[in-house]
């Protein structure tokens, strides 16, 4: 197998170029979200000051560990799914890349017009007599 048949059947690879994908798509988004969240924030730090004292006194020690294994559980869960995503989702990303380059390959390969070719030119009698003459006149030049 040749290098590039390696990479195409290798998910970690689709990984990667979904990774790269889904990075760009939502640094775009970016600018946008800033100030809707700025302002959420300070609703919400308004809001949830005053409960979390109250939740502080009614939250349990021993209910903490078993908390953290379903936490844990579920989040590697998640992160085998975003996984198998960011590698279809590269998948079509590598497809695409591979589809343009070779219609860029093949329109390279093809010529954009066609040139005519110039046809050779037809000697009639005068033109050979006239190369033949040329020809003996070298033959007794060189004798």
């Amino acid at each position: 197998m040749t290098l590039a048949n390696n990479l195409r059947e290798n998910k970690a690879v689709y990984a990667v170029a979904g990774a790269g994908d889904f990075a760009v798509e939502k640094l775009r988004e970016v600018p946008g979200q800033v100030d809707r969240y700025r302002e959420q924030v300070r609703e919400t730090v308004q809001r949830y000051r005053g409960e979390v004292t109250r939740y502080q006194e009614r939250v349990d020690a021993k209910d903490l560990p078993g908390a953290a294994v379903a936490y844990a559980t579920h989040f590697g869960t998640r992160a085998v799914e975003f996984i198998d995503e960011l590698a279809e989702r590269g998948k079509k990303v590598v497809n695409r890349q591979a589809v343009e380059i070779a219609e860029i390959t093949d329109t390279e390969s093809k010529p954009a017009t066609r040139t005519r070719t110039p046809q050779p030119r037809k000697r009639t009698t005068s033109t050979t007599a006239t190369a033949t003459a040329r020809r003996q006149t070298r033959t007794t030049a060189k004798k």
